[in-house]
């Protein structure tokens, strides 16, 4: 029996754990501008604030949004691929969803706020197949 997970075999060679870690880095920024700097937040994510008590709302998603990045610095740090990817796997749903609410709200003509967020679902995807792909080809479980 195995009483020792294998973490040697992912990590700073590897370009999902690259990926997964600018992306993390990436959320944590976006959270702490959103923070610190609510209305330049709100207007970067594609959807500015209508009036000055809004402000509260995005200090509230600031916070998501750090947490929902430093929620996986620990897996990275103890190089758990496995539970970096369904974590990260599962955190796909925040730009997609991202990505419908500013098209329903803004409509397909805000193009650079609906490629922000559909890129980063499609590379969070991409990531995601590489994290499990890997597993799958090791014996890091």
């Amino acid at each position: 029996m195995k009483t020792q997970i294998n973490q040697t075999s992912w990590g700073l060679k590897s370009v999902s754990y690259w990926s997964v870690l600018l992306l993390v880095l990436g959320i944590i920024y976006i959270g702490i501008r959103f923070i610190f700097h609510p209305q330049v937040g709100a207007a970067g994510f594609g959807i500015p604030f209508a009036g000055g008590h809004d402000a509260v709302y995005g200090r509230i998603k600031g916070i998501r949004d750090t947490f929902s990045g430093l929620v996986l610095l620990p897996l990275l740090w103890m190089r758990m691929r496995k539970a970096t990817a369904w974590v990260f796997t599962v955190a796909i749903v925040v730009p997609a969803f991202d990505f419908l609410i500013i098209l329903l709200y803004n409509g397909s003509g805000d193009i650079a706020h609906l490629l922000v967020h559909g890129i980063t679902a499609t590379v969070m995807a991409i990531t995601s197949f590489l994290l499990f792909r890997g597993i799958s080809h090791s014996s890091d479980n």
